[in-house]
């Protein structure tokens, strides 16, 4: 039983890699195969079909990652210092090329082509990290840590797409340090501006 939980585990990593690579149609069970030297057959043991495959895969990608902001929530007492971590996790992933680029952005770019099952979840996804976004930032204007231009929840969605812009523009460009710069730039400009100027002396 174990041997085959491990399996399992094998598969989805390897499917999660080939999804941030190239997308929900960019790869099949012979890559996977071929990754892992397994035959298709026993692939299709453990998830019968592609979209079983990759729905599995988000629901685990969504529990690390709700996992995740769970912990910065935990970690952290300050609003923008949970943001920065979150930042610098990415940050992080990106340099050294652990994770390079969130699945279920990569996901949400070929939506129209998912089946309902994976499209259902990936937005699910979305809407988690909005929510917790929304969440910080109203704690931080709360705390007069943040003052925005528009409501928690319009700013929460114009951050989470900066991130993954930011994401696409590192990957264009090869250069993983340019995250940091353009998502260290957006935090700024939500900081009070006394808390602008404490973080512009350090």
């Amino acid at each position: 039983m174990k041997s085959k939980a491990s399996t399992s585990e094998k598969i989805l990593d390897v499917a999660q890699s080939l999804i941030v690579a190239g997308g929900y149609n960019g790869f099949s069970y012979a890559d996977i195969s071929a990754a892992i030297g397994i035959r298709k057959a026993s692939i299709h043991h453990h998830f019968p079909t592609k979209a079983e495959l990759v729905a599995v895969l988000v629901d685990r990608y969504r529990r690390q990652a709700e996992a995740g902001l769970k912990s910065l929530r935990e970690q952290f007492s300050s609003p923008s210092e949970q943001l920065q971590s979150y930042s610098e996790f990415w940050q992080t992933c990106i340099r050294d090329a652990s994770q390079s680029f969130c699945v279920c952005a990569m996901l949400a770019g070929e939506m129209q082509m998912l089946p309902e099952e994976v499209a259902s979840r990936v937005r699910a996804h979305f809407d988690n990290l909005a929510n917790w976004l929304t969440s910080v930032l109203q704690a931080g204007v709360e705390q007069d840590v943040f003052r925005l231009n528009k409501r928690p929840a319009d700013e929460a969605q114009m951050l989470m797409a900066s991130v993954h812009g930011a994401m696409l523009s590192a990957r264009a460009f090869g250069d993983p340090a340019l995250f940091g710069t353009i998502i260290s730039a957006q935090i700024a400009k939500l900081l009070a501006p006394e808390r602008s100027r404490t973080a512009g002396a350090r």
